[in-house]
């Protein structure tokens, strides 16, 4: 038995764009259900807004999102999380940053690390930071 753990982000009218956005960068499979599919149109304007959505490649990446209605409470906070992208070679990593940093604001460059061999902070155009290194064992000294 096994356990996934899959980031869930929320949006208010970009879920669509987000997930195209990260299926453009990590490739895969783009699923997406509105609102007006599942029969749940609280507003007519937000009836092709994403009720859920997810992005499944098959070297493991997967994201899902959604659209908050209008009617519900929605905050994007701040720091409230970060996506962590791990990679095992500094190639595999630098072509996923190189995606994500278009209409990026880059908060670390991506570049050696203490903790491993490559490691970048940055906040996409849709506002989520991602933090993104090269797995390797640690070494505290």
């Amino acid at each position: 038995m096994s356990v996934n753990v899959v980031t869930h982000l929320n949006f208010r009218g970009e879920a669509r764009e987000a997930l195209t956005f990260y299926q453009s960068v990590f490739g895969g499979d783009l699923a997406v259900v509105t609102h007006k599919d599942m029969g749940n149109v609280q507003d007519p304007a937000e009836a092709d807004q994403v009720s859920w959505g997810q992005v499944a490649a098959g070297n493991g990446f997967r994201v899902m999102a959604y659209d908050v209605p209008g009617s519900m409470p929605w905050n994007p906070g701040e720091n409230a999380f970060f996506v962590s992208l791990r990679g095992e070679t500094v190639e595999e990593v630098t072509a996923h940053w190189e995606g994500l940093s278009d209409g990026a604001t880059v908060l670390h460059p991506l570049g050696p690390a203490q903790w491993a061999p490559v490691y970048g902070m940055l906040k996409d155009r849709f506002g989520v930071i991602w933090v993104v290194d090269v797995v390797s064992e640690y070494n505290a000294s």
